[in-house]
């Protein structure tokens, strides 16, 4: 895993991230083959104006999370079985299939899960371009929750900053400290390396 970057911002939307991406463009960021991210407000059309090339992956993690929010806990287990029914289909046709038997089965009770699972569709089928080695690297956002994980650990115990760059600071030394570990390979990153020079011929150079 690689940090490119960090920014502060007072409000997240299209026109931030426009920001972040063309700085990050600027740097020397000249292809996106898939942006996996957390439904963040904007991004996706960000990434798609900036990088047109790029495919958007939103996390199903995130999405499962925000699905089952509001289900009470006798229907929990049975929602989520559901749902992974969605996301572990073998095609996006299946997954369409499994997405209208949860509609017609929940939609009565829980009929916002379904909705918002149309809505957010584009950006949840992506995964089925992939075979499983891929799937597995690009369905969820964890890496970016650990990279959090440590961010906010960080700057816990310390309520008032003086500045933006002491904020920086004290996060710039977590992260060194934190990327010490992150030295084991990605499940599956050779086959999945492969995979992704044949997709992206012309694009992609091992």
């Amino acid at each position: 895993m690689e940090l490119l970057g960090l920014w502060i911002a007072q409000n997240e939307g299209s026109k931030f991230w426009m920001n972040v991406l063309t700085e990050l463009q600027n740097r020397g960021v000249k292809d996106i083959f898939t942006a996996s991210v957390d439904g963040l407000s904007g991004f996706p059309e960000a990434i798609k104006t900036v990088f047109p090339d790029a495919k958007v992956q939103l996390c199903v993690v995130h999405q499962i999370r925000n699905s089952l929010k509001y289900v009470s806990w006798k229907d929990w287990k049975t929602v989520a079985a559901d749902l992974k029914n969605i996301y572990r289909s073998i095609t996006e046709e299946e997954a369409r299939m499994e997405l209208d038997r949860f509609s017609q089965k929940w939609d009565s009770q829980y009929p916002s899960i379904s909705r918002s699972w149309n809505t957010n569709w584009e950006h949840l089928i992506t995964l089925f371009d992939y075979p499983d080695e891929i799937r597995r690297i690009i369905y969820s956002t964890n890496a970016i929750e650990s990279l959090n994980a440590v961010i906010r650990k960080s700057i816990k115990n310390r309520k008032i900053f003086p500045n933006d760059n002491s904020v920086y600071k004290i996060i710039y030394l977590a992260i060194g400290q934190a990327s010490r570990k992150w030295s084991m390979p990605i499940q599956d990153w050779k086959p999945a390396m492969n995979r992704i020079a044949l997709e992206y011929e012309g694009r992609f150079n091992i």
